[in-house]
């Protein structure tokens, strides 16, 4: 069974930063793709950033471009999120998405990430 256990969330003023992380299970090998998502109050969730492979393709949603940074570690099976220069607008539900070559896709229970002063 595939599970992720996300950390890092929290309540910090704009202009700050937060890091986001999710581990997966042990046990878990051929992970293709790993992504941010997140999900503000009303309205649907989006993608934030997402990295692929070895690492060597990341995509990042335009709102979010030169302030977060996504990175791997393929041999911990860890995917982290590094927030900059955070924006209220960036408050929202974080969820960690994992996607498992020949099983499916996996999403963590996310964590509340409140930007406010």
């Amino acid at each position: 069974q595939v599970q992720l256990v996300e950390s890092g969330g929290g309540l910090v003023q704009p202009g700050g930063s937060l890091r986001l992380s999710c581990a997966v299970s042990r046990g878990i090998f051929s992970i293709s793709t790993m992504a941010w998502h997140r999900q503000a109050p009303g309205k649907q969730r989006e993608l934030v950033a997402s990295i692929t492979g070895g690492g060597v393709t990341t995509y990042y949603a335009d709102s979010v471009k030169g302030r977060f940074t996504i990175s791997r570690d393929t041999a911990k099976n860890t995917v982290a999120l590094q927030m900059n220069s955070l924006k209220p607008e960036d408050t929202a539900v974080y969820y960690c998405l994992v996607v498992v070559s020949g099983k499916g896709s996996y999403w963590g229970q996310g964590t509340q990430v409140t930007v406010s002063s």
